[in-house]
């Protein structure tokens, strides 16, 4: 019997494959490709995908939001995948719902770090907006903050001031945006304080469906898009231990790599510990076992 694919994706990100299915769905496949420093790395972290979608799955539900997924079982969009396909392909997909994408990051912070924090240092902003003088690296804030940024096909995604967002997509829409995305971030700082851990920031993609509905798409608090640290090794005053590709970006860093050329190859401790720390970000989120350890 032979094999039956899918096909090519219509698009292929850094991560994801999109596969269009021509009947207002779409087929998300996260794969276990890995980025740093804007480029796709030539080595992939084995069920990175699977992390990925498994996380996002949880708090689809778990946020209570309108969101464009519609399931997780690769057969609702395939069923006449073979076995070998299916295995394949398996807790890696979301179907979901079209959606026309927000050109934003919605992205809300709870703790200084990151691009915010470089930018508090030489200015006392983030995103142009003023915040206590004497903050610390890693410092949480006296209330979370949004600071949208622009999606970028290449390169960085640029931190831009709300009045810009505003402009572009129009002051309702904007606030919804603001309002929705801080919510959806209060919930889950709350449910991962429960779980020992801190939601330092993260951001959240929204595309508005045909009927006009405002929906949350992509993924949905993962450690590719969230920053997340062990409470009880929380010290302010600098950088966190993280659930995330810091690691990854921390060996490249060793390498004497410029960044301009092709990344090298990652060895296989730094391949293990990455996925270690993905499989445990999954599993204190989740409160389950990770199905493909």
């Amino acid at each position: 019997m032979p094999i039956i694919r899918p096909g090519p994706p219509q698009h292929r990100g850094k991560v994801r494959d999109v596969h269009d299915l021509g009947d207002g769905r779409l087929v998300l496949v996260a794969t276990d490709r890995i980025s740093a420093f804007d480029w796709v790395l030539p080595t992939a972290i084995p069920d990175k995908g699977r992390v990925l979608t498994g996380i996002s799955a949880f708090w689809f539900e778990l946020l209570e939001t309108p969101s464009h997924l519609i399931s997780t079982k690769v057969e609702d969009a395939w069923p006449e995948l073979d076995d070998q396909e299916k295995t394949r392909l398996q807790g890696r997909s979301m179907i979901v719902r079209k959606a026309a994408v927000v050109p934003f990051e919605c992205v809300v912070r709870g703790h200084l770090s990151g691009s915010g924090w470089k930018e508090y240092r030489s200015s006392g902003t983030v995103c142009g907006e003023r915040l206590p003088a004497d903050l610390v690296e890693s410092d949480r804030l006296p209330e979370p903050i949004f600071t949208p940024a622009t999606k970028a096909q290449t390169g960085h995604d640029e931190n831009v001031p709300f009045a810009r967002m505003a402009q572009t997509i129009g002051s309702d829409l904007a606030n919804r945006l603001r309002e929705r995305s801080i919510q959806l971030y209060l919930k889950g700082a709350r449910h991962a304080e429960s779980k020992g851990l801190i939601l330092a920031d993260t951001k959240f993609e929204f595309g508005i469906d045909p009927e006009g509905a405002l929906l949350l798409i992509d993924e949905a608090l993962t450690p590719d898009s969230s920053r997340y640290w062990p409470a009880d090794q929380y010290r302010p005053g600098g950088p966190q231990p993280s659930y995330d590709k810091q690691y990854v970006r921390d060996w490249l860093e060793t390498t004497g790599w410029d960044k301009a050329s092709p990344p090298p190859a990652l060895p296989d401790e730094v391949v293990q510990r990455t996925r270690e720390k993905y499989v445990q970000a999954y599993e204190l989120l989740t409160a389950a076992s990770f199905p493909w350890k």
